[in-house]
């Protein structure tokens, strides 16, 4: 029998070079040598402004400290924790740890101990059946041990898949992460604006009221006309209207915030600030350093590798699995002859299984993985492409955004130039109130389209940090070491 183990060893170990473990490399995709689109004046301008490697300029993670606002680096850091977006995808990142250390464990011997104590009777008309005695008892200790030796790699391939799925699951998480503390950062620049223009609505609300006394005054002193009161009044009610109209937007802002952070809505609220900060100078670097800055783009990287692994996976059914097993323990008829040294009892041997025939099953499974595979290359690639034009978009949006707030900055000062001639105008008793409410008007509107558009300028710039990929990179995954807990 040994001599049977033995030689049943040695041809096992001959086949240990047959692997099916499949050889990986990285996917490739059409990269740009550089971005066709240039950032803004203001960037190359900036002492941030340098051409980074990946995440330069950039704190690792918390991204949103850039902006320099301590509110929105509290809310940030509540997100980052406490959102429950975020708590869900830490705990897939769990699961696919433990399905890795599970799968590691098959490298090693499986030993178990069975022991039982059964009172048997034979049946007197059993054929062979004892004479005398017919009531038996069966005390066994028995202790067993089993291994796969991973002759073609099976195992070592099924943890290689384990592993970099884990890793995409990984990425998961931070993109997750990513997409939650972009969208707070989305509310946090709209809600900020909305204070901004509220602000200015409230100062023409109190403008319009000191038109409208005006206008009153003199239609007692007979100098203007009941138009004149009417359009003032209308001016000022219809401006007051659209103050609340923002509260109401704001507030949706603040119980969205509020969501995002973990919190429910009520009790939530965030005091009003006054102004927009300038969008900061965001270091863009070269194309090719965003394939590791994305981690939606590492995820799915990891997930080809993954998949590679499950063609190697499928190749293995082909060939015969061997398992080494082997048994040792006690068995007596009672208590007192249960430990005696004659009751011990074992067995070892190898053992093979080799399908023959399955109409088919492996070959599917084979075509699966391998159709699996080819999909998983072409979200990939096209997910890459997806990224540039991210890029590229919002650093043509930033760049024209700079130029068309330039201007309207400009439209601003002119239309209060403009409101103040008509005042004096209308004063002057030269023009009625209507030249002095279109006036308004246009100064209002050009006011809150500026707003506006410092408004699209941070949204912007959170759209560029999120499409680099907030400063993370993909040699911040964890190794198998790490997810094995070593």
């Amino acid at each position: 029998m040994r001599g049977a183990l033995a030689a049943a060893l040695v041809a096992a170990l001959a086949l240990t070079g047959c692997h099916v473990q499949q050889s990986y490399k990285p996917p490739s995709a059409p990269t740009p040598a550089a971005y066709q689109e240039a950032p803004p004046a203001s960037f190359q301008e900036s002492k941030q402004w340098r051409a980074a490697n990946p995440a330069d300029g950039l704190a690792r993670g918390r991204w949103w400290e850039i902006f320099r606002d301590p509110t929105l680096n509290s809310l940030e850091e509540k997100a980052f924790a406490a959102n429950e977006n975020v708590k869900a995808a830490v705990a897939r990142f769990d699961e696919a740890r433990a399905f890795v250390r599970e799968n590691r464990s098959g490298r090693l011997p499986t030993v178990a101990v069975a022991p039982g104590i059964v009172n048997e009777r034979f049946s007197k008309n059993r054929p062979l059946a004892p004479q005398g005695k017919a009531v038996f008892g069966d005390f066994t200790l028995p202790f067993s041990a089993s291994w796969e030796p991973d002759f073609w790699g099976r195992i070592r391939t099924q943890i290689d898949s384990a592993a970099t799925g884990a890793q995409a699951v990984a990425a998961d998480v931070e993109s997750v992460r990513l997409g939650v503390t972009a969208e707070l950062a989305f509310d946090y620049f709209d809600l900020r604006g909305y204070d901004r223009e509220r602000g200015i609505l409230e100062s023409a609300v109190k403008t319009y009221e000191r038109a409208l006394e005006l206008t009153r005054n003199r239609f007692a002193g007979g100098v203007a006309n009941r138009v004149d009161v009417e359009e003032s009044e209308t001016q000022l009610e219809a401006t007051r209207a659209q103050a609340i109209d923002i509260t109401a937007q704001r507030a949706k802002l603040e119980h969205a915030i509020a969501v995002l952070t973990g919190q429910t809505p009520e009790g939530f609220s965030l005091p009003e600030q006054a102004g927009v900060p300038e969008p900061p100078a965001i270091p863009i670097g070269v194309p090719s350093a965003l394939l590791e800055r994305r981690p939606d783009i590492a995820g799915l990287e990891r997930r080809v590798a993954s998949a590679n692994a499950r063609i190697g996976l499928a190749r293995a059914a082909f060939y015969p699995r061997v398992m080494l097993a082997a048994a040792l323990g006690l068995e007596g008829t009672s208590i007192t002859n249960w430990l005696n040294w004659p009751s011990r009892f074992w067995a070892i041997g190898p053992s093979a299984l080799q399908t023959i025939y399955d109409g088919g099953r492996r070959r599917a499974v084979l075509d699966e993985a391998t159709a699996g595979y080819d999909s998983l290359l072409a979200s990939y690639r096209e997910t890459v492409l997806t990224a540039f034009q991210q890029v590229e978009d919002s650093v043509s949006s930033l760049r024209i955004l700079e130029s068309e707030a330039e201007r309207q900055r400009a439209a601003v000062e002119a239309a209060r130039r403009s409101e103040a001639l008509s005042m004096n105008r209308y004063r002057g008793g030269l023009v009625t109130y209507l030249e002095v409410a279109t006036a308004q008007a246009i100064r209002l509107q050009n006011e809150r389209v500026a707003v506006g558009l410092e408004r699209r300028r941070m949204e912007s710039s959170v759209a560029l940090i999120k499409a680099l990929g907030g400063g993370w990179d993909a040699h911040s995954l964890p190794t198998e070491k790490d997810l094995a807990g070593q």
